[in-house]
């Protein structure tokens, strides 16, 4: 039998591909065989990371200036793995969002995953490639306080299964859809909002998934690792959540 979930030879493209969930599903795919493109804005975490990869390469670009990201994309040559994980948060209901805040989130969750998806699409067509998408549970239910990130992460899981439907012969395109993960996202959240009280903050995000505990980032790597090989050949247009039992209460 083969050793299951090897992308051996293939080239994937992974945004926000220098830290936090990106940066691991970069190193999780660099070790089952693939050429990882790490995409992201910080150009010192982004070559140091590929650096340590072999057969890694790094780009540079705002995904939300189309021009920029035009441009990167069109420098590659071929594509079969889009990883769009590239995202900010935003805290606040919709009475405390601010407009230019709310457009900010929509611009980077939203905007840049069309973007870079538009852009890849004929690579990614041409090799019968595969997308995946990083959701949230916030596009599955309902979050307090996530007005506008709850508005993106259902752009998310949306577009998602539109692609699936528009292209279900030439490509196949999934979504993750993670709880809390510790990741640098995660400490900067707490350190923007909490930093009187972070432990205490801390210990609720554990407590709100039912197992008790954060996620961690190469749990959702390989679960992206899965989408992306052969054995997932019958998954498409399916949103996943991992999130330690919050969204089946």
């Amino acid at each position: 039998m083969a050793t299951p979930f090897r992308i051996d030879g293939k080239t994937a493209l992974v945004t926000g591909g220098a830290s936090g969930i990106g940066e691991q599903t970069s190193r999780i795919f660099t070790e089952a065989g693939a050429k990882v493109i790490i995409v992201d804005i910080n150009e010192s975490r982004a070559a140091a990371l590929a650096a340590e990869l072999p057969g890694a390469t790094y780009k540079v670009f705002d995904i939300t200036d189309e021009a920029a990201t035009r441009a990167g994309i069109g420098e590659i040559e071929h594509l079969d793995i889009l990883i769009n994980n590239a995202g900010i948060g935003l805290v606040g209901g919709v009475e405390e969002t601010e407009a230019d805040d709310f457009d900010r989130i929509f611009r980077v969750n939203v905007r840049g995953l069309y973007l870079v998806t538009k852009f890849c699409m004929p690579l990614l067509k041409a090799a019968h490639g595969s997308i995946v998408n990083l959701g949230s549970v916030a596009g599955v239910v309902g979050v307090k306080r996530r007005f506008a990130y709850c508005g993106t992460k259902g752009a998310v899981v949306a577009m998602t299964k539109q692609l699936a439907v528009d292209y279900p012969t030439e490509i196949r395109v999934n979504c993750i859809a993670p709880g809390t993960v510790d990741t640098p996202f995660v400490a900067g959240y707490i350190e923007k909002y909490h930093s009187h009280e972070k432990e205490k903050i801390r210990t609720e995000l554990n407590q709100r998934q039912p197992v008790g505990r954060l996620g961690k980032p190469d749990e959702i790597a390989y679960m992206a690792l899965y989408l992306c090989s052969d054995q997932a050949g019958f998954v498409n247009g399916g949103v996943f959540p991992i999130d330690g039992g919050w969204t089946a209460a």
